[in-house]
């Protein structure tokens, strides 16, 4: 389920651009970072097609690609910067010459039986190209971030099973 973001938010203060989805989840203690884990170290594999394809069109702009392989450390989820972190709340992202972005995951005890999950994402577009950039991948985004989290969701039940 999509829900409004009100900008400016204070993890990307010059963000001009926002959007949130949220899952409700039947279970308890999921952290942030798990969740984090969950949804982007095993993407489907035409989405690890289309970042690939991405990849191969940015390189000539000079633009950052997205990792090739995707690793998981104190510093790095899912091939993405870990910004700050805690049980509650994942931040990753970096800033670009076209547009700066953030990924905000973040896991709420605020259910009478479960937790809400929560995938904010915020950007900064720094020019034309930022906005055609955005424009482009956008349909793509909703679609990538609607699948990770009932991914998430199908893999949290299965898993406490």
């Amino acid at each position: 389920m999509s829900r409004p973001v009100f900008l400016p938010h204070p993890l990307l203060p010059a963000a001009d651009w926002a959007d949130r989805f949220t899952l409700g989840l039947p279970v308890d203690g999921l952290t942030a970072r798990d969740a984090a884990r969950l949804a982007l170290e095993h993407p489907p594999g035409w989405v690890r097609r289309l970042m690939a394809l991405r990849n191969a069109l940015v390189a000539p702009l000079g633009l950052k690609g997205a990792a090739k392989e995707v690793k998981t450390s104190e510093a790095e989820i899912g091939g993405f910067p870990v910004v700050s972190a805690s049980d509650d709340r994942v931040v990753l992202g970096f800033d670009d010459r076209h547009l700066d972005f953030r990924i905000v995951i973040d896991v709420m005890a605020d259910r009478p039986s479960g937790q809400t999950l929560s995938v904010m994402t915020l950007v900064h577009r720094n020019n034309l190209l930022g906005r055609l950039y955005l424009a482009a991948v956008l349909p793509f985004h909703k679609l990538i971030v609607r699948r990770m989290l009932s991914g998430i969701g199908r893999r949290v039940v299965s898993s406490r099973r």
